[in-house]
């Protein structure tokens, strides 16, 4: 009994053995080229030196000289002018300048109330 278990283990190893080297390494394929080593060496020199293809941006080409009628000091003088005008985009910007509130009330009235909070005569106003 103990021999036919060690021959079918020995079987079942051989087929194993004999499935895992099926495939067979062929080495290292060698390079076939039709070029020759300077046309290789040209094509290098220029594609080093071509744009990248691959760059962002790149299938955009060179960006067009836009073209103005408006000469230089007329575009300066709206810069300048843009450059000392409130910041458009500062919060309550569109809101302006606040006006100046007319009131009917004295001056020295409201320091004099303002100086009594201060000093605490003046609580029960508050």
């Amino acid at each position: 009994m103990k021999t036919s278990k060690i021959i079918a283990a020995a079987a079942l190893s051989l087929l194993a053995v004999a499935g895992a080297q099926a495939e067979t390494y062929e080495g290292v394929h060698p390079l076939v080229s039709a070029n020759s080593r300077a046309e290789v060496s040209s094509q290098a020199v220029i594609a080093a030196h071509s744009a990248d293809p691959y760059a962002e941006g790149a299938s955009a080409g060179v960006a067009p000289v836009l073209a103005s009628n408006v000469d230089r000091a007329t575009i300066r003088s709206q810069a300048v002018a843009a450059a000392h005008s409130a910041d458009p985009y500062a919060e309550g910007a569109s809101a302006g300048v606040a006006p100046i509130l007319a009131s009917n009330v004295d001056r020295a009235a409201v320091r004099a109330e303002a100086r009594a909070a201060a000093r605490g005569f003046n609580q029960a106003s508050l």
